[in-house]
């Protein structure tokens, strides 16, 4: 007999009930840390399942996890919060406050917008432009606005003294066009700049090189006019207004349509 199965005498064997563990399993079981009477029962792939509970220091570090995994999720939750994802790019941006837009500034009518400046010391007609006394010597002129009947807008004129007296007024303004015309009173300028040989002043077009003889009647839409083509492709002589006096004053009462 080997000296394996040599009993003590002393300590006689127990005899073994299935369920209920002897005092020397109890010994071994709380020797490894395993607990209950029975032997640790094995999973599927063989290995022991651990039922042992926790000790403090394991304890202690499982409640450190916990609060530490609970500051990190306020903390993601305040972020989400306090920023909003852009759904085209997936970045954060902060976000603002909506901006206030100052109400639209109204603007001001077309006719104030396309209405050209003008000379505030030049009168404006219809109306007194003039006294006879400031156009006493022949070739003097004056200029002044007159309103155009249909725009009302101010369009630049001229009120020129002719010989024998007579008082001429026209519209600075180029018939069916946009140019503005010029009353010459430089005979060398209308030599060099319109290559035309002049005995007095004259009207001029400096945009297509046309002169305008103020001594002379021209054919215009309504019957005879003064200004008659003396050059140029110009189509009539400027457009005439009506002159009134009153006493010494010169009244400009209506411009040709």
């Amino acid at each position: 007999m080997s000296e394996h199965n040599i009993s003590d005498p002393f300590k006689p064997a127990q005899p073994y009930i299935p369920g209920v563990a002897t005092p020397a399993t109890q010994e071994h079981h709380q020797e490894s840390g395993w607990i209950g009477g029975e032997p640790p029962s094995h999973g599927l792939l063989g290995a022991a399942i651990n039922a042992r509970l926790p000790n403090p220091a394991e304890l202690k570090l499982l409640w450190v996890g916990i609060t530490l995994a609970t500051a990190l999720a306020t903390a993601a939750l305040l972020l989400i919060n306090a920023h909003a994802t852009n759904p085209f790019t997936g970045s954060y941006v902060a976000v603002t406050q909506p901006k206030i837009v100052p109400a639209d500034v109204p603007k001001p009518p077309e006719d104030a917008q396309d209405a050209p400046r003008i000379d505030g010391k030049l009168p404006v007609a219809p109306g007194v432009i003039a006294t006879t006394s400031e156009l006493a010597k022949t070739w003097s002129s004056k200029e002044f606005y007159f309103r155009d009947p249909v725009t009302a807008k101010p369009v630049p004129a001229v009120l020129v003294r002719l010989p024998g007296g007579t008082l001429w007024a026209f519209s600075l303004r180029e018939p069916y066009g946009s140019c503005e015309l010029e009353y010459v009173t430089n005979l060398k300028q209308l030599r060099d700049q319109y290559g035309f040989t002049a005995a007095h002043p004259m009207v001029g077009d400096p945009c297509n090189k046309t002169l305008f003889d103020l001594t002379q009647y021209g054919n215009g839409p309504s019957g005879l006019v003064r200004g008659e083509v003396a050059q140029g492709s110009g189509w009539r002589p400027p457009l005439a207004i009506e002159l009134r006096t009153k006493g010494d004053e010169i009244i400009a009462a209506r411009m040709e349509e």
